[in-house]
Order: C-alpha cells, then sequence, then structure tokens
C-alpha cells in the first residue's frame, strides 16, 4: 500500500507544481483539483507505455513515478519554491479563516457536505464482504464486472497488447487509461476495492472544485459558482413527482420513503431517460469522470488565455448613412511574472467597468503575448491526453475549438466588412485570431495521433454500427418536446431565460463561448453516434455542463431580488436537482444492494488464477458477472451487450458458443478451431443457455479433464 500511495502522490505533486507553469492566478486548492486528474492521465499513459516493453513489475511502476513526479525537480529553484509555499500559506490561511467564520464559511460547508456525500456513494460502488461483491448503485451490476475485467486483465492477465476482455484476439478500443491507473495501484500493493475507491473519490471531489473555479469564471458570481457543481451532479428531470406520488399512496409520508427508496427517479420508468451524471454515469462509466475533469482544465484555459487579450479590442468604424458611430478602444487588465514574485499591472480607460464584458465586447478574443500562446500550447497538450483517457471527450473538445476558431474568423471578417480601421489585410486579421486556435491544434495533435493510431489499427469495430440518423434521441414514443421537458425539469426553460434576459448577467463573451455547445445538444438529438442510442448521452452531457453557468446565474439574479423572488430561486433550484438528489442519496445511503459475484464465484476465480496460465482462452456464459472477470484470463465471448454497444459483431462467436455448449457433433471441433483452452460449466452458464432455450451437454464435458471446482462451479481443461 505504500508503493501505491507514493505512485498517486508522484503523480498528484508533480501534475499540480507543473500548473504553475501555465496558470498564474490559481489558489493552491483548484491546483489540487487539476493536478489529481492530469497526474492519474499522465501516470495512466506514461505507465502503459513502460509496462508494455517491461512488464507490469516493480521497474515499470517506480520508471512511470519517477517520470511523473519529476516536475517536482522545479522546486529546487527558488522562484518556484517560493510561490508554492506562499499559495499554500495562503489556502491553508483560507481554511482557517473559513473555520473561524471569518469569511468562506459557506464554501467550507459546501465541500465538506460534498466530500461526505460522495464519500459514501463510492464506498458503495464496490465493496466486498463475505457474502461476495455487491454494488450499492443499479446502473452499474453490468458495469462494474467490466472493469473489473480491464484491471485484472492488466495486473493477472498479462493484457498487453490490450485485448477486448469480453472479446478474446480483439483490440481493446474502449479507453482504459483510467482503470490502466486502479491496475498500477493494484500491482503497488493496494486491494482491488482500495484503489477503486480512493481514485475514484479523488476524481470526484477534484470534478467538483474543477467546476467550482470554471463556473467562478465564466459567472464572476459566488453563489453562481456554487451552484453549478448542483446543477450538474445533480442533474436530472420530474422523477421526483413520482418519488411524490409513491409517497402519498404508500402512506409512509416523504421521510420514511426516503428510507427506503426502491428504483431511481432520473431513469425511473419508460421515457425517463437523462440517467443522473454521477449514478448514470461517474460510477459507471469511470472513464468519462477523468474526461470531463480534463475537458474542464482545457475549458478554463481557453477562458483565460482570453482573459489575457490586449490591445485594441474594437476600433473606430465607418457609420451608416445617419452617421458614424465610434466606438472608443481600451486595454483589459494584464498580469506579467518576473522573477520570483508576481506583479500585476492594471491599465484601463476612463469611463471602463469592473466586467470587460460589460463594455460591449462581442468576440472572444486572444491575444498574441506569450503567456497567452503558453495557455493554448498547455491546453493542447491537456487535450492530446484524452483519446485513451475519454475519446468522447477529445473528439468534442476539438469540435469545440474548431468552431469557436470559426466563429472568431468569420466575426472578424465582419467587423473589416463593416469598415472597421485595421493595420494590414483582412487575411491577417483573421490570421492573428486563428494562431491561437492553431497552436491549440498542433499540441493536442502530436499526443492524440498516436493513441488514436494505436487504438484503431486492427480494430474489429464496425463503424457503420455507430452511425445514422434518429431524432429525438432516445424518445421512444414520447413527444420529443415533452420528452426532453420530462427529463430535464426546468433545466431548459430556465437556459431560454438566461439567453433571453437581459438582467440575468449572461455576458456576450460567456454568450459566444456557449453557443458552439448548443451543437453538443442538436447533433445527438437527429443523429446517432453509437450502436446504442442512449450513449449520444456522452456527448449531450457537455451540453449540459456548458449550460449550466448559464442557469445558475439566473437562479443567483433571482435570489438577490429577495421576497418572492427568492423564493422562487429556491423553488426552481429544489425542482431541477431532486431527481437527481434522490438517485445520488439513495446510492450514498446503502438503499441499493445488488450482488455480482457470490463466494462460490470469488472461490472459483482463485482456482482460475491457480490452474491456468495468465493468457488463458476461456470458455464461460456469456454473461456480465462471471467469476473469470476476476481473472485476468481472455474470454472467448462476454456478455454481448457490452460487445454490442462497442461496435462488434459477436454472431458467430455466439453461435459456436451454444454449440459447444450444447455438444453438438462438431463441439471439440470448435474448440479446437477457436483455440479455447478451457470451459467453465456453472450455475451462470446452465442458466444463460435457457434463456437461448437450451440446456448444458454435461455428459458432453465428461471426456475432458476436470482441473478445478469450487460450488456448482467447474472448469474443465480442453488440450492436453
Amino acid at each position: 500500500m505504500p508503493f501505491a500511495l507514493l505512485l498517486a502522490l508522484a503523480a498528484t505533486a508533480g501534475a499540480t507544481v507543473l500548473t504553475y507553469s501555465y496558470d498564474r492566478d490559481a489558489n493552491v486548492w483548484s491546483r489540487l483539483c487539476a493536478g489529481v486528474c492530469l497526474g492519474f492521465a499522465v501516470l495512466g499513459l506514461v505507465g502503459f507505455v513502460f509496462a508494455s516493453l517491461l512488464g507490469m513489475g516493480p521497474a515499470a511502476l517506480a520508471l512511470a513515478g519517477v517520470v511523473c513526479g519529476s516536475p517536482l525537480l522545479l522546486l529546487l529553484r527558488g522562484g518556484w519554491r517560493g510561490r508554492v509555499a506562499a499559495d499554500l500559506k495562503e489556502g491553508s490561511g483560507a481554511v482557517g479563516r473559513a473555520l473561524a467564520g471569518k469569511g468562506g464559511a459557506g464554501v467550507l460547508v459546501f465541500y465538506a457536505v460534498t466530500a461526505l456525500l460522495f464519500w459514501f456513494v463510492y464506498a458503495h460502488a464496490m465493496y466486498q464482504t463475505p457474502e461476495g461483491i455487491f454494488t450499492g448503485v443499479d446502473t452499474n451490476i453490468g458495469d462494474m464486472p467490466f472493469h473489473l475485467a480491464v484491471v485484472t486483465g492488466f495486473t493477472q492477465g498479462e493484457n498487453f497488447p490490450p485485448q477486448h476482455p469480453e472479446f478474446a484476439g480483439v483490440r481493446l478500443t474502449y479507453p482504459f487509461v483510467v482503470d490502466f491507473a486502479a491496475a498500477m495501484f493494484v500491482r503497488a500493493g493496494a486491494t482491488l476495492e482500495g484503489a477503486l475507491f480512493w481514485q475514484n473519490f479523488a476524481m470526484i471531489m477534484s470534478l467538483v472544485g474543477l467546476l467550482h473555479r470554471w463556473a467562478l469564471k465564466q459567472t464572476r458570481e459566488r453563489l453562481a459558482a456554487l451552484l453549478v457543481p448542483a446543477l450538474v451532479l445533480l442533474s436530472g428531470g420530474f422523477g421526483w413527482l413520482v418519488f411524490l406520488k409513491e409517497a402519498a399512496s404508500s402512506g409512509q409520508g416523504v421521510f420514511a420513503t426516503l428510507g427506503s427508496l426502491g428504483h431511481d427517479y432520473t431513469r425511473a420508468y419508460p421515457g425517463f431517460e437523462w440517467g443522473n451524471a454521477v449514478t448514470a454515469l461517474f460510477v459507471t462509466q469511470r472513464s468519462i469522470l477523468l474526461g470531463v475533469a480534463l475537458a474542464l482544465v482545457v475549458w478554463t484555459l481557453w477562458w483565460q488565455a482570453s482573459e489575457k487579450a490586449e490591445g485594441e479590442r474594437q476600433k473606430a468604424k465607418e457609420g451608416s448613412d445617419e452617421g458614424a458611430a465610434a466606438i472608443e478602444s481600451r486595454r483589459v487588465g494584464k498580469k506579467k511574472f518576473k522573477g520570483k514574485g508576481k506583479t500585476a499591472r492594471v491599465a484601463s480607460t476612463k469611463g471602463a467597468v469592473e466586467d470587460e464584458d460589460a463594455a460591449g465586447d462581442n468576440t472572444f478574443a486572444f491575444c498574441l503575448s506569450p503567456f497567452a500562446l503558453r495557455q493554448m500550447i498547455a491546453a493542447g497538450v491537456v487535450a492530446g491526453l484524452l483519446p485513451l483517457v475519454h475519446a468522447h471527450s477529445f473528439v468534442v473538445m476539438m469540435l469545440m475549438g474548431a468552431c469557436m476558431a470559426l466563429a472568431q474568423g468569420a466575426a472578424t471578417l465582419l467587423l473589416v466588412s463593416q469598415g472597421a480601421q485595421a493595420e494590414g489585410p483582412a487575411w491577417a486579421r483573421v490570421w492573428a485570431v486563428w494562431r491561437p486556435w492553431v497552436v491549440f491544434a498542433a499540441a493536442a495533435s502530436v499526443l492524440a495521433l498516436p493513441q488514436m493510431f494505436f487504438a484503431t489499427r486492427d480494430s474489429a469495430v464496425r463503424a457503420g454500427q455507430f452511425f445514422g440518423w434518429e431524432f429525438g434521441w432516445a424518445h421512444g414514443e414520447t413527444n420529443v418536446v415533452w420528452f426532453w421537458i420530462k427529463n430535464t425539469a426546468v433545466f431548459i426553460p430556465l437556459l431560454v431565460a438566461a439567453l433571453a434576459w437581459r438582467g440575468a448577467g449572461v455576458s456576450r463573451r460567456l454568450l459566444f463561448f456557449y453557443l458552439p455547445f448548443a451543437l453538443c445538444f442538436v447533433v445527438p438529438n437527429v443523429y446517432r453516434m453509437a450502436p446504442w442510442v442512449w450513449d449520444n448521452i456522452k456527448i449531450l452531457l457537455y451540453w449540459w455542463i456548458a449550460s449550466a453557468p448559464l442557469v445558475a446565474l439566473v437562479l443567483a439574479r433571482l435570489w438577490r431580488r429577495r421576497g418572492a423572488w427568492r423564493a422562487a430561486a429556491v423553488g426552481l433550484l429544489l425542482m431541477q436537482t431532486a431527481a437527481g438528489g434522490l438517485d445520488v442519496w439513495r446510492a450514498a445511503s446503502g438503499a441499493v444492494e445488488r450482488r455480482s459475484f457470490d463466494p462460490d464465484g470469488l472461490a472459483f476465480a482463485e482456482v482460475i488464477k491457480q490452474q491456468t496460465a495468465p493468457r488463458s482462452l476461456i470458455l464461460h456464459a456469456p454473461t456480465y458477472n462471471d467469476p473469470v472477470y476476476l481473472t485476468g484470463r481472455r474470454t472467448f465471448l462476454g456478455y454481448t451487450g457490452h460487445v454490442w454497444s462497442h461496435g462488434i459483431d459477436y454472431g458467430p462467436r455466439e453461435a459456436d458458443l451454444k454449440r459447444i455448449y450444447t455438444g453438438a457433433a462438431d463441439a471439440d471441433a470448435l474448440i479446437q478451431r477457436d483455440g479455447i483452452e478451457y470451459v467453465v460449466v456453472g450455475p451462470l452458464e446452465r442458466e444463460e443457455l435457457r434463456k437461448y432455450g437450451l440446456s448444458v451437454n454435461e455428459s458432453f464435458f465428461a471426456r475432458y479433464r476436470k482441473v478445478g471446482e469450487a460450488g456448482a462451479y467447474r472448469l474443465y481443461k480442453t488440450k492436453p
């Protein structure tokens, strides 16, 4: 365990120190949040390279830790060491002041409650007792064994290069970095349960901090910034109406019903598809948790680079026939680092207001100063980590960056066409605003292209299964408009209010930043981007996150109006977060207890590890919770729902599996042709065959040598 902890600390500390090279104004807690997520991503990628070359032993782990912790050498320089020490002192001082009630107590309470809540959520996400391995999240019943199979494939199955844990012989295209980092912690001495818990808890708390800081940057309102994490993490729709109906019909009342929630409320019944971000995504699909966190680092860097814009933002231009309208140019504040310390110099013109956007700035512009370009390079590097972390996040980052660059170029050409005074030709002005984006794309491509080549080379994924026209996302038979209101409660009306109500406080720069993300709502509603259309939520989620600051601004402005408006703000917030809150509470309270592996299954997994070689190919039931997944061994055909959703054609293998288990005339020949080394016969195999209307031919397997058993499970060796 100390080695695992050392790895995590080295990766986190190294990435945290590195934030000083591209982020000037973050406090130590924000840097730590970024450091956790960046550290885990880099540790997983670097560790995978070393493990592929040297095997997953102490040498590979130690080298990965040294590389990830190498930025700590920057602390040998007095300037860096002084800035870190000052930030640590300020950060601890802020906590001390909050504890003493001298400011910031509300923020401290917010994080304390959040930490307590997610501690219990992830304590129930995967836990082991003498009765087996359980999950306390309904939607995690199938995903948890998949991730356990990926992790054990690395720790016990020598799965290099990685093959799909449920379809042997096929390259694993599922983003695996977050699971590989967990595997590194396990090989370094952590338990499987402990590695997953601490990694998940650190990532979710970092995500909260990154959401908070990004929202504070965009809204410049403390209340709105605290509302954004709540709107994202307690996302949901009108499912709470189902809860109230159940509480009334049961006669137990609301509080008694809260103690015995029987199902989720964001995906309660047909017609409810917008699953809560925590229970439907961040717990179950671990890669998206790290992907969203890294995306927020990129967005914050984009926003900061625009804040450093300097020079003339608007120039005098020719007016209409009624006369010329002069627009005064002004210079926004800038900060500079010199030597060991930080000095700030703020220059402003007469009449400038605190919010630069209130002066009518209509663009999201980037300056050409070296530090702004450094931020765009850093954003590109972070985005370049994403393909093997979370591919959907990488695609969104690159497309949103392209949309913003195109919009900036169009806005620049429009200003030129309207006669705005400018030095140089139009193409030079367009290139000036595009250059930072080109730098971003180039930096991202250097890291991303090798990963994309690695993931897609010799892939068995059928791309045609992923794409197709499908209107209304997963609305089914429900009217599309009512479907979205039902699933998102008051979120969309509040978003429309934010865009239409000038008093909402949405600046033009914030609006410019937000508009490309509307495509993350429109496109998934007309086009399917995965075999299972529900997976479009991985894109839709980015629309929700980008919209949250605008919605939070409306609620914050209503709250400040006091009286009935304040009551309306509270009511709207509760209406928006109640369903998601019920789901998160259900996961945290331990109301759910779903067993994936029973004691016999755990014992049988140990038998398999003792009796088989790490790369052995095993035939077992095509279900989500077979004990083989705990061994790291290769699977002939696993859960077909996962395999299909990953775009793999499993039909031929499924046909072979049926013929082998029923003892068909060619069963033995199929075993030899497919290279199957071991066959499992147990309760899961019998149950799954019954679903096909078939039965296991027990006498057929008597011809093979039984090499192990546990409970009702039997392991047969098919080769001498």
